[in-house]
């Protein structure tokens, strides 16, 4: 689990991680246009505003690493409260996987760890999830893992003069 004094380098992974967004023909996985600006101090200080606060708190957050040989993150995956009120045994799940350790394996590995998180160390009950449904690999990683799909939003997005829509996709955790 990431701690605060992991937190620059974590922002300047995702910084890295988010250049990748649509990038070379690859579908979008951030709802936001290719090759939008990083907010890096943005992005900083709300991580660290976040990261400290009590599970089942309003706004906590929870990020995993997984680090290559070099030292350098590979990939992610963080959980966070939902921004709707009498939600907290729901929580937000996100996922990345630096485009040098991608179709490993790692994405499975990470998505396994926050849910055996979920299940011995919190009172979350379910794991919620939105994924762009051109991303067709993270898709099929989500249903292998037990996410099912509750529902499609159609033409959630304009990005680039593109309608892109959204799956919304959920887990009950098991006790």
């Amino acid at each position: 689990m990431a701690g605060v004094e992991d937190v620059p380098a974590l922002v300047e992974y995702l910084g890295d991680f988010t250049r990748d967004n649509g990038a070379g023909g690859a579908p979008l996985f951030q709802p936001q246009a290719r090759g939008a600006e990083w907010h890096a101090a943005e992005r900083l200080e709300m991580v660290q505003r976040t990261i400290g606060v009590a599970v089942g708190d309003r706004n906590w957050r929870r990020f995993w690493l997984a680090f290559d040989r070099a030292g350098a993150i590979a990939g992610h995956v963080d959980l966070r409260a939902l921004p709707d009120p009498y939600t907290p045994h729901r929580a937000l799940l996100g996922l990345g996987v630096h485009r040098d350790h991608r179709r490993r394996g790692l994405g499975r590995w990470l998505l396994q760890l926050a849910c055996h998180w979920a299940i011995t160390e919190s009172r979350l009950e379910w794991l919620d999830l939105d994924v762009l449904a051109a991303n067709h690999g993270a898709r099929a990683l989500y249903e292998g893992a037990g996410f099912i799909l509750v529902a499609k939003f159609t033409d959630k997005f304009r990005i680039d003069g593109e309608s892109i829509d959204e799956i919304h996709m959920t887990k009950a955790l098991v006790r």
